[in-house]
């Protein structure tokens, strides 16, 4: 395992989000959604996540969940993807990170 600084560490920006749309990314080479995400302060920012395993469309809508929204934006496809969201593989495909409770859409994990 690598071993990283705490200074590192806070260069990345992990924050708590809502997602506001959901949509089959057609054009994916895996299945995959594209997200509209409302990081408060920090805009609205889309994703390109392969979650279809788990969620349906319908049931990310108002969901809250983490992503990194300070890497650089990535092409995929006719999509740029602006935020990274976090998530667990399972044997059944991939889990988002999310909170127990709800929180201020921009809130840092720490």
């Amino acid at each position: 395992m690598n071993t990283t600084d705490f200074e590192t560490f806070l260069k990345v920006e992990m924050r708590v989000g809502t997602v506001l749309s959901a949509e089959v990314f057609a054009a994916a080479r895996q299945p995959a959604y594209i997200l509209q995400i409302d990081f408060g302060e920090y805009g609205i920012l889309k994703s390109s996540a392969q979650i279809c395993e788990l969620y349906q469309v319908e049931e990310l809508i108002g969901k809250q969940l983490i992503a990194v929204i300070n890497f650089p934006k990535k092409q995929i496809g006719k999509l740029m993807s602006e935020c990274l969201v976090l998530g667990l593989s399972t044997d059944r495909g991939i889990s988002l990170l999310r909170s127990d409770h709800s929180v201020e859409n921009g809130q840092r994990v720490h």
